[in-house]
């Protein structure tokens, strides 16, 4: 049950819909491609109304929840710095017009957004009803801290999910873009622009990034309206950090290695909550584990910003050296714009 008054919930949801209008439809009403400014003003902006937030959750409704909503939203953000890499494939291999990709990321980020919030409240049923389900959670972000640790996360290539071919084969997509057009006429038949295929991919890639990020913030908090605001928050800065760190994400050499650390973390964290109210009965006979200990959380917080602070500061320290490997051209595609129609 939530310890947040409802009207400052609604609130929220209010504010937090407004500046993803106010991002859709005044922002990004003009095709372009951000500044460095641009970005970084957005960034600053998202950044300062999230500790604004844990203020003011604090002030509301107390310490535990606002400690709970900062480490999970430097989770979420850090799970998704670690996640733009793929998004850079996907305009890469969609060949999305440099000037469109700000809008693109737009689209494709609300659709997570709604998808992730249905995710959320599915979660949050089944972690209310059972409980042993955190096992499974806790085992899964090991296993996924253990493939970070190792590089086995990491993919170079893009593949399209089966949502996306069975897209193409249910639908006539051109090869061409138009604009901001999802539909256009050619000789009297419609057909959808790689828009649509795009918009799908991003927000469906987004959303299986959720299997990750979802887990380990419920094992940092079970308020529903706090799991889903980390979200919105993460979300928010997504496509400016996309365009500020595009070239640099390659020389973040040492943050999967933090990742990994949080994961890790947590799915322990989740395992031994999972065990002080065990009711399975192949475990202490169906009893809690008493001497199980539980994690405060502003523990969580700690070790969540020591391991993502001290795996960017080993990146600077990296990117310093003379013998820091450069960037890869291949990951950073420049997209040529599309030639004018005939």
């Amino acid at each position: 049950m939530s310890e947040t008054p409802m009207v400052f919930m609604v609130v929220t949801y209010a504010v937090l819909a407004v500046f993803f209008i106010v991002d859709l439809f005044v922002i990004g009403r003009r095709p372009h491609v951000p500044t460095t400014k641009e970005c970084v003003q957005h960034i600053v902006f998202f950044v300062v109304m999230a500790l604004v937030f844990a203020g003011l959750m604090w002030f509301f409704a107390g310490a535990k929840p606002s400690i709970e909503f900062l480490s999970g939203w430097l989770t979420e953000y850090s799970l998704s710095i670690d996640n733009l890499f793929v998004f850079v494939i996907i305009m890469a291999n969609f060949a999305v017009p440099k000037n469109l990709q700000k809008y693109v990321l737009s689209i494709g980020i609300t659709i997570a957004l709604v998808l992730r919030g249905i995710f959320i409240l599915i979660g949050a049923a089944i972690v209310e009803r059972f409980t042993w389900v955190f096992f499974l959670f806790g085992a899964f972000l090991i296993y996924t801290a253990i493939k970070v640790a190792r590089g086995e996360d990491e993919d170079e290539e893009f593949h399209e999910n089966v949502l996306i071919r069975m897209l193409r084969k249910v639908t006539h997509v051109t090869n061409d873009y138009d604009g901001r057009h999802l539909r256009v006429t050619h000789d009297g038949v419609k057909f959808f622009t790689p828009m649509l295929i795009v918009f799908v991919t991003i927000g469906t890639t987004d959303l299986m990034f959720a299997f990750d990020s979802i887990p380990a913030i419920f094992g940092l908090t079970k308020d529903p309206f706090i799991v889903f605001t980390s979200n919105i928050f993460a979300l928010l800065g997504l496509q400016q950090l996309y365009f500020l760190l595009g070239s640099l994400l390659d020389k973040l050499v040492y943050l999967p290695a933090g990742l990994s650390v949080v994961l890790g973390f947590i799915g322990v964290k989740l395992i031994m909550e999972a065990l002080h109210g065990n009711s399975l009965p192949f475990i202490n006979d169906g009893k809690p584990v008493a001497w199980v200990p539980e994690i405060p959380t502003w523990l969580s917080l700690v070790v969540i910003v020591a391991a993502i602070g001290g795996a960017a500061l080993a990146s600077v320290i990296r990117m310093r050296q003379p013998d820091a490997p450069k960037l890869d051209e291949t990951k950073n595609v420049e997209v040529a714009e599309p030639s004018e129609k005939q």
